[in-house]
This record gives C-alpha cells, sequence and structure tokens, in this order.
C-alpha cells in the first residue's frame, strides 16, 4: 500500500489475532474458559433457550451437524444429499402439522426466519392479486416478536389487538381491524408469553371471510401439540387442518430436539409458497435463487434434524413429550399451591407463566436474579411482571429441585429491587 495512503488512515490497534496460531489443545482449552458462567442447559439448569432429550439424542444430534457443517445448502445440486434431507424433513414434520398432498415447505435457520417468511409470502401473495401496497396485518399483543420484525423489514403495519382476560387473541377485535389492505391474520399454538392456544379456527375464519392468509405461529407447540394428541389430551383444532390456515411454523430445534438453526415452514398449498422464494438474474452471475432469508447455510443443522428425528422415532416422541408435560403439570401444582405465585394461565402444553401474588412484597425479577446466582435460567416477561419456564424432557427428574431453590430465591429476595425482563439482547 502507498506510504501517503497508510499515513492519512488510522490504523487498527491489535486485533487480537495471534501472530502465530494457537493448538488446537489452547483454542479448546480458551473455548471452555469463555463458556465457564454460561447457564449449565445440558444439567437442565435451563427453563429458556435450550432443550435437551438427553445425552444419546444430543451425541446424535451434534455428530450429525459436525458431518455436514461444511455442505452449503445454497446450492443442493452440488449437495444432493441436503435437498433429500430437506424433503424428508419437511415430510415428517408434515405428519405433525396436518399437511395434505397439496401442502408444500422449506426448512429455515429457526422461527424468526419461518415468520419472516410468512409475512413477506402474505404481502407479495396480496400485492399480486390485489395489488395493495399499502399492507398490514392484524395480531393479538401476544403474537410472538419477529412478526413485527418481518413488518419492520418488509414495510407492512403491524395492528396489534389486545387479548382477553384468559391472554387468547380476541377474535371479534381482531376481525373489527381488518380492512382492505390487511393480508394477514395471526394465531399461536400456543403463545409464547402466557401458554395458551389461540382459536385457531375462529382467527381462521377471518382469513376465509377476507380472502387472505392467515399463519399460525406453532414454533413453540407444533411437535408438543401432535404427541399430546396422540396421548389422548383434548387439544382445539389447531393446524392445517383448520379451513382458512394459510401456512403453518414449527421449531425443530426446540421440542423436536434438533441442533440450533432448524424450523419448518408449511403452506396449505405450493401456490401459497411459491411467494417465499426469491429468484433473480438481474446481476453479472447468473442465475441465483433461495427459499428463504439467508444465502449461503450450514448443511449441519439440517442434517441434525434429519438425524435426531430419525432416531428418537414416534415412540421417542412420544416418551419426550410425556416426560415434559408432566414436568410441566408438576411445577404447575407447585405453583398454583404457593403463598407467593400465581399462574397467569393453566399451561395447555409445556410453558409455564407465574407471577407475584403480591407484587409489592415480591419483586419477581429480584427473585430471577437469584435463581441465577443459585445455577437456574428462566425468563422475564412484562407486563405484567412475570417468570417464564419453558420446560422440557430433561426437566423430568428436575422439578423438585427447582422447586426448592425457588423458595430459597424468593425468601432471599422479598422487598428486594429486580430488573426489567427481556427476551433477545443485543451486545
Amino acid at each position: 500500500m502507498d506510504k501517503a495512503l497508510i499515513n492519512n488512515h488510522t490504523l487498527l490497534p491489535d486485533s487480537g489475532l495471534p501472530k502465530i496460531g494457537w493448538s488446537a489443545t489452547e483454542v479448546f482449552d480458551s473455548l471452555e474458559v469463555l463458556r465457564s458462567k454460561d447457564i449449565r442447559w445440558r444439567e437442565g439448569r435451563a427453563f429458556s433457550l435450550a432443550y435437551n432429550a438427553g445425552p444419546d439424542a444430543l451425541s446424535v444430534a451434534e455428530e450429525a451437524y459436525r458431518r455436514f457443517s461444511g455442505e452449503n445448502a445454497l446450492s443442493t445440486d452440488a449437495f444432493p444429499s441436503l435437498r433429500q434431507i430437506q424433503a424428508e424433513v419437511v415430510a415428517m414434520a408434515g405428519s405433525w402439522l396436518g399437511a395434505t398432498s397439496e401442502s408444500a415447505g422449506f426448512m429455515t435457520s429457526g422461527g424468526t426466519e419461518s415468520i419472516l417468511m410468512a409475512v413477506k409470502s402474505a404481502r407479495d401473495r396480496l400485492r399480486k392479486e390485489r395489488s395493495i401496497t399499502n399492507p398490514n396485518i392484524v395480531l393479538p399483543s401476544s403474537a410472538h416478536a419477529a412478526f413485527e420484525k418481518a413488518c419492520a423489514y418488509f414495510g407492512l403495519e403491524p395492528r396489534r389487538i389486545a387479548v382477553g382476560t384468559d391472554w387468547r387473541a380476541d377474535v371479534d377485535a381482531m376481525r373489527s381491524q381488518v380492512d382492505n389492505n390487511t393480508v394477514l391474520v395471526v394465531a399461536s399454538a400456543p403463545q409464547y408469553p402466557q401458554g395458551v392456544i389461540d382459536d385457531v379456527a375462529g382467527i381462521a375464519k377471518i382469513a376465509i371471510d377476507f380472502q387472505i392468509n392467515c399463519h399460525v405461529d406453532a414454533c413453540m407447540g407444533g411437535v408438543t401439540l401432535a404427541y399430546l394428541a396422540r396421548l389422548g389430551e383434548n387439544i382445539p383444532p389447531w393446524n392445517l387442518q383448520v379451513e382458512g390456515v394459510s401456512s403453518i411454523s414449527v421449531d425443530l430445534h426446540k421440542f423436536g430436539y434438533t441442533s440450533k438453526g432448524a424450523s419448518v415452514i408449511f403452506y396449505a398449498t405450493k401456490y401459497l409458497r411459491s411467494f417465499q422464494s426469491f429468484v433473480t438474474d438481474n446481476w453479472l452471475g447468473g442465475m441465483y435463487g433461495s427459499s428463504g432469508m439467508l444465502g449461503t447455510k450450514s448443511g449441519g443443522s439440517m442434517a441434525s434434524a434429519w438425524a435426531v428425528m430419525h432416531y428418537l422415532g414416534e415412540d421417542g416422541y412420544l416418551r419426550l413429550t410425556r416426560q415434559a408435560r408432566e414436568a410441566t403439570l408438576q411445577l404447575a401444582e407447585i405453583l398454583d399451591a404457593s403463598n407467593d405465585y400465581c399462574l397467569r394461565a393453566k399451561p395447555q402444553t409445556t410453558l409455564v407463566c407465574f407471577g407475584a401474588k403480591d407484587p409489592r412484597r415480591l419483586n419477581v425479577f429480584a427473585v430471577a436474579d437469584e435463581l441465577w446466582r443459585l445455577g437456574w435460567y428462566v425468563d422475564r416477561q412484562s407486563p405484567p411482571d412475570s417468570l417464564h419456564c419453558t420446560v422440557n424432557a430433561i426437566h423430568h427428574d428436575k422439578i423438585k429441585l427447582f422447586a426448592k431453590d425457588l423458595e430459597l430465591a424468593t425468601n432471599f429476595a422479598k422487598d428486594k429491587t429486580g430488573d426489567k425482563g427481556s427476551y433477545g439482547t443485543i451486545d
């Protein structure tokens, strides 16, 4: 580089890149130090963010991911294994979601991408069919934050409607806010904050009447609801079998127990799915096409999903769903009998949300602080101030231990002050 050019620029300080590369031992020892303060989710200490079906399934997931981590799903012509893997994973997930021979889907990197694609597809469909240029979506206040992200990315207006006293979507209020520019209505099965299932059929009826899209966010419940029904529980209609539902999403890296980065979005028809893809030749590189937000993406999460789903099978998912549900009910019973806490709602799947009976006497965020010091991680939510537990199979023998530490944390935190809660962070 020209010396004058160098002199006109401020060089970055030492970046930290070693002058001489480290040994593999040094690298991995350092990584272990870095994660030494992370929550011990493999031991069942996290009631959020991580899902664990046990060491055997986890080993299968991680080994499959390792073997396919370098494969690039941007081109399944070059990697036909990934084309077959995606097709088989989507088909297996379809059996949970009520898919028909007319349905079609894609894998995505997670629930957020699935939701982004559902919103984009609705916008593009109604833009083509009705020339809508100022689109909006109507959704309950409980619907996932990713819908807000989708609206911000794709230029739609989000119309949030307050939920009812039971935390479920207010169908009549949603209907009143639909107009000629509405492209999508949203239901959740279950919604994340309080863990209840919206009236999917009622919301889908709005979509039928206005001839627009209806997306069901089943990222948390798509696996669990399917197997709870097979275990004999009474589950309200929630999937693609409901008339008017145009798309549905399920995260495999949640209660499918696969590695992070695996979700499926299913559409009722191939026509509806066609609005998800992006194709262009308007550059010097030839034809470019992708099914979702990502271009290059590792085949690791796809292979992990395929491997775990085959490894667990129907019997494995039935067993894991039973374990998670029983642990959920055990925790809910303990909280319901507590003098300090009240359930926000009776859990319909494996999500438990609870708050203080007397918020003036007990700050639940201070309880979360103390639980963290005792080695547990729980989500914080507001409004209202609440703690949230995503119970999965690894917790089937951890509830009594958690309840004991919750009591300790509660006694310590009474009259203390805690920070406001959040889900997701920006560092």
